[in-house]
């Protein structure tokens, strides 16, 4: 069977960054540390062990945690966990009040359940197990149904009607090939392409009707939606010149037609063209979320109040619907895999401390929209000013053990010049991963470098990189589990962040940001 010519392109794309990734290795022996910054100690390098990495991500990433979700006792306790690894590492606590905690309110913004109603022909249905809400506004309609045998029909007026209309086959290059279950991302490509020939016709509302294959996944997309909407008060705005400010309750309209999936098993009486009741009203609350934060002081006296930032995430996506005997998103990869680097990288320190003093943060509620970073680089536990550069981790344990990416290194995402100089230089004498270029590239349908908690912090102009070993088929699914790691390739891999920082933090000048950079997208 010939290849399809989307793999084709796709393939060559890889094969074409993976050359880049290659020929970038080979320059690395180019790249020098800063002047005068001599390698760590046997001591502090020994101090990065394996086992205890394993060890460490097996506890984080156990079923006992329940997938750390953001804005729940289980991320809390994965805090309170954390901060408990941060202690016995030797690390001091820089929370409030002399805590390993900084607190923020998430403000969550969903549909009431219990205030909610769907009715078709008198009798009632049950939202996100019937019908799920697709769009984020409150809905008040009744009326007729008209069956819409073809969305791509412009001849039938909708305006004023609710439409039910069958799920559409999408383009096949519509579907994310690294995001969530397979079934799940056709179904969502389905979705859109069915409502993008739709919503903007003036109809009171749509009703998208699942095929077979996107009833298979009706449960998984309807414990997603059912989550509603996260966001955090007076934070580094989501995109440059945006609001730091929660954004305010979606009202009804927005030029777009509100829209739900219902079950296939509801096709023929949304065919015979029954009476349809809809009330969708929203509910908005607050819940706590955390970051944790440990310190250790430089020793230098002219440099140990600048501070490098070391950056992961403690949550990941909780207990959702059971897939593969197994209903527990544990994150073994996302985030774990960074968040035990980071306790070796800080037994290493207090092994042999450095010139700048260092900060651990674990940002809460990165799946949830970056709450925790937007906050704290908003309200920073020491002055952003002081703050030489951020070091962020997001999936360092899987894919191939010999390529990793680096991102914030090509423009218009390179920060700092310096920075991806001595990022560069520790590969060569660390990890020696080829990079991969492909990921961080601002034509990368992923959009990669703004979906982690370096971000906010770039936008405010501070130096940052993320490592990553990129997206894999367990992404977001209960498949990513502490078994599946590469640990000889996570130890690698935490080598190279550690020495990197090893080298910001003892450089004689701070990385420079480079010239007219400004993080927009």
């Amino acid at each position: 069977m010939p290849i399809p010519s989307t793999v084709v392109r796709r393939s060559s794309a890889v094969i074409a960054a993976l050359l880049l990734g290659a020929s970038l290795l080979a320059a690395q022996a180019t790249y020098a540390p800063p002047q005068g910054v001599l390698a760590p100690s046997t001591r502090a390098w020994a101090a990065m062990r394996e086992a205890d990495i394993r060890r460490d991500l097996f506890a984080m990433a156990s079923p006992a945690m329940r997938g750390r979700e953001g804005g729940t006792l289980d991320e809390m306790k994965a805090s309170i966990w954390v901060a408990e690894q941060y202690a016995k590492i030797g690390l001091v606590p820089m929370g409030d009040d002399g805590t390993w905690f900084q607190w923020f309110m998430i403000t969550r913004t969903r549909v009431s359940a219990s205030a909610s109603s769907v009715s078709l022909a008198g009798k009632s249905l049950t939202l996100h197990r019937d019908v799920v809400p697709l769009t984020g506004f409150p809905v008040e309609a009744s009326g007729a149904v008209l069956w819409l045998a073809n969305p791509l029909d412009t001849t039938v007026d909708v305006r004023g009607r609710i439409v039910a209309t069958p799920v559409q086959v999408p383009p096949p290059a519509s579907v994310r090939t690294t995001s969530y279950p397979t079934r799940v991302r056709y179904s969502e490509a389905a979705t859109a392409a069915t409502l993008r020939t739709i919503t903007r016709r003036g109809a009171l509302a749509v009703l998208v009707v699942a095929s077979d294959s996107v009833d298979a996944s009706f449960d998984a997309i309807a414990v997603q939606r059912e989550r509603g909407t996260y966001d955090v008060d007076r934070a580094t705005p989501r995109t440059y010149g945006g609001s730091d400010r929660v954004a305010p309750v979606p009202v009804a309209g927005a030029g777009a037609s509100p829209a739900f999936l219902v079950r296939a098993s509801l096709g023929p009486a949304l065919r015979e063209q029954g009476t349809i009741t809809l009330s969708v009203r929203l509910e908005r609350f607050d819940v706590p979320g955390v970051n944790v934060i440990g310190a250790l002081r430089g020793t230098d006296p002219a440099l140990r109040d600048e501070w490098l930032l070391y950056s992961s995430h403690q949550d990941a996506n909780g207990v959702r619907v059971l897939a593969s005997g197994d209903s527990v998103l544990a994150g073994a990869d996302d985030n774990a895999s960074v968040s035990v680097a980071q306790f070796a990288a800080a037994r290493a320190f207090v092994a042999q401390r450095p010139k700048r003093s260092l900060l651990f943060v674990h940002h809460g509620s990165e799946e949830r929209g970056l709450l925790g970073s937007r906050y704290h680089s908003a309200h920073p536990v020491v002055p952003i000013a002081n703050v030489v550069a951020v070091l962020n981790g997001d999936m360092i344990g899987r894919n191939n053990p010999d390529t990793a990416a680096l991102l914030g290194v090509q423009p218009p995402h390179r920060s700092s010049t310096d920075l991806v100089n001595w990022a560069l230089a520790a590969n060569a004498r660390s990890g020696k991963f080829v990079i991969d270029t492909l990921w961080d590239r601002p034509t990368h349908p992923e959009g990669w470098y703004f979906r982690s908690d370096h971000a906010p912090y770039a936008r405010l102009g501070v130096p940052a990189l993320m490592y990553t070993t990129n997206l894999h088929d367990d992404y977001h699914t209960a498949g990513d589990i502490p078994e599946r790691i590469d640990y000889p390739k996570l130890l690698r891999m935490t080598q190279w962040m550690y020495l990197t920082g090893w080298y910001a933090a003892n450089a004689a000048k701070r990385p420079a940001v480079d010239a007219g950079f400004r993080l927009e997208r």
